[in-house]
């Protein structure tokens, strides 16, 4: 039986002609001195009339159909759970069209993303991985989604851009094309966990010149169409053009029908309404570059957009996040503690991308709404910093040193934020990681900064795989913290640890000398009036922490393999517990018989 085809009811346009009888190129027309502009054709405002629904009819005389609605649950964490009816199996025929996968997996594949920013790097990441490709921005913005006033999520780069070969591995499941040992992630199984976590769907524009050869590509990951029409298969309708004479000719791989299929059920689902609309989305793509659009966005347990793009006009928001500060302010300390940059990355895209990336990116810019986002060290903003070089053993790590500086907030001693800023290929994976425990005043204030890419990310890069290596590192940057506090806790008004002070009354405060330096460790002493205290233990050296970490990882496994067993207890005494019962019942019923029996 020959697999089924969406009927081709849309005619194959031709584009060279002029429909409309009047001059000039049609819309998408290719004109090789263009420059891209992050402003031009953009729906930035709501627009005033919204396009009908029902029956909206294309260029090509085919009705847009009314069951593009969005998904009943909005609710990113509840759009998993919906019962698989009857399903129906949908092949475009030609190249690569769709992965072998339920579209259920797309929903438990996006679930890796806990926090919607961290979604959000991901396509920042991308993009910055174009700037070997020339790319020289990428903006992030809200537009807005013309057939329902609903607001969709812009990501734009002029960077290289994706032939209709890398269109399709884009949008397949688990393919990577990372080519570099220093890029972060080039549209590989990040760029559909992303996508679909921030919105239920993604259309993507790429235009590229590659091999000689100019293209233009539109592919559509629709989590609503997949639901909607019963889709057992996740299928990515998608058109291709070539520019290469400065006209868009479509490129047909199969058919016509097959190519005008995909063209009509990417009318249907997307927020387009007509062919025009889709090409002109590339006149401001210039010769090169991707554009992004994520549209029917997630809301939150209330029926509220999960990301807010009211509460400022430069910057987007994770409403959720943001309300939790809105408890009521009772000290000038909460206000500060608010207002640091570790708190407000938490729900500010604006203060998260600003310390997303270790190094100054050169001759590239994150436009967030319009306005650049100004980089910012946070090594750059320590006081009495120190540098400590760290060379991590074992899992065939040769020559790998990992260098940290750590210094106090300039907040400090007001403000106790504390934690190591871990950076992975200049992209941050885990800021403000807090190694000392909880109630521990030792550490207040002491921040650092490394980059450790001898540790693997984990899938949502957001933190580190659990290895032995994740372990010494740990344990390296809690002795870290220890050396330092020893030596400079002083310098915030800390006693230091393992000294006592001997009169209380005759302390003196700390003092600066007249070239505002500190005195040594020795006058320092004299004047917060501290002994030495015999038991003050020694730095431990690397040998000895290697040593401890070694003692750590073997208690860990023990520890692992009693939890096993008691597993297996557990699950033995639940089998015996209801065989138990059986057994129960089954002589209830034997004394049953017994009882009928004797009468």
């Amino acid at each position: 039986m020959p697999p089924k085809r969406i009927p081709a009811t849309a005619n194959i346009v031709d584009l060279d002609s002029d429909e409309e009888g009047g001059a000039g190129p049609p819309p998408g027309f290719y004109n090789t001195h263009s420059k891209p502009s992050i402003s031009a054709k953009l729906q930035n405002k709501p627009p005033t009339t919204i396009t009908t629904l029902s029956t909206s009819t294309t260029d090509g005389g085919a009705a847009v159909a009314a069951n593009c609605r969005p998904l009943d649950n909005r609710s990113f964490w509840k759009a998993g759970a919906y019962e698989i009816g009857p399903a129906r199996s949908t092949v475009f025929q030609g190249d690569l069209e769709h992965a072998r996968v339920h579209p259920k997996f797309l929903h438990s594949n996006a679930t890796s993303h806990k926090w919607a920013f961290g979604a959000i790097a991901e396509l920042l990441d991308n993009a910055v991985d174009e700037i070997e490709n020339g790319a020289t921005f990428v903006n992030v913005d809200r537009i807005y989604n013309t057939k329902d006033n609903s607001p969709a999520l812009l990501f734009q780069d002029d960077g290289g851009g994706m032939n209709p070969e890398c269109m399709r591995k884009c949008m397949s499941l688990g393919y990577s094309s990372k080519t570099s040992n220093t890029t972060i992630g080039q549209y590989g199984n990040g760029f559909k966990t992303s996508t679909m976590r921030l919105g239920a769907d993604v259309i993507v524009f790429s235009r590229a010149n590659q091999s000689g050869r100019a293209t233009q590509s539109v592919g559509l990951l629709s989590y609503t169409f997949l639901r909607r029409t019963r889709q057992d298969d996740v299928i990515v309708p998608m058109i291709d053009f070539d520019i290469s004479d400065n006209w868009a000719v479509p490129i047909i791989y199969s058919s016509n029908d097959d190519w005008s299929s995909n063209l009509k059920t990417i009318l249907e689902w997307s927020p387009f309404t007509s062919k025009d609309d889709l090409l002109l989305q590339f006149e401001n793509i210039g010769s090169h570059g991707t554009k992004i659009i994520i549209y029917n966005l997630w809301m939150n347990d209330e029926g509220i957009y999960e990301l807010n793009f009211d509460d400022d006009d430069e910057d987007i928001r994770l409403r959720d996040e943001a309300n939790q500060g809105n408890a009521p302010i009772t000290s000038k300390k909460v206000l500060e503690q608010r207002s640091h940059l570790s708190y407000r990355m938490r729900f500010s895209l604006r203060a998260y991308a600003s310390i997303l990336y270790l190094k100054k990116l050169t001759n590239f810019k994150i436009i967030l709404r319009g306005k650049p986002v100004e980089q910012f060290s946070i090594a750059d903003d320590l006081k009495h910093t120190k540098k400590v070089t760290y060379a991590p053993q074992g899992m065939g790590l040769k020559e790998a040193t990992v260098e940290t500086i750590i210094g106090f907030i300039k907040e400090a001693p007001a403000l106790g934020v504390c934690g190591f800023n871990v950076y992975h290929k200049n992209r941050l994976i885990r800021p403000y990681w807090k190694v000392t425990a909880d109630g521990n005043s030792r550490g207040s204030g002491v921040v650092g900064v490394l980059e450790a890419n001898y540790i693997e990310p984990a899938h949502d890069k957001q933190d580190f795989a659990r290895s032995t290596l994740y372990v010494k590192l740990e344990a390296r940057l809690k002795q870290m913290v220890s050396d330092y506090w020893k030596a400079h806790c002083h310098l915030m008004g800390h006693a230091i640890p393992g000294t006592r002070v001997q009169n209380k009354s005759t302390t003196q405060p700390q003092t600066e000398d007249v070239r505002g330096t500190y005195h040594k460790s020795a006058t320092v002493q004299q004047t917060f009036g501290l002994e030495s205290d015999p038991h003050l233990q020694t730095p431990l050296d690397d040998a000895s922490l290697d040593q401890m970490c070694e003692e750590n990882i073997q208690l860990f496994k023990r520890c692992e393999e009693y939890k096993k067993k008691q597993d297996k207890m557990t699950q033995t005494i639940e089998d015996l517990e209801k065989e138990l019962e059986q057994t129960r019942a089954k002589s209830a019923r034997l004394l049953s018989q017994m009882g009928i029996q004797r009468k």
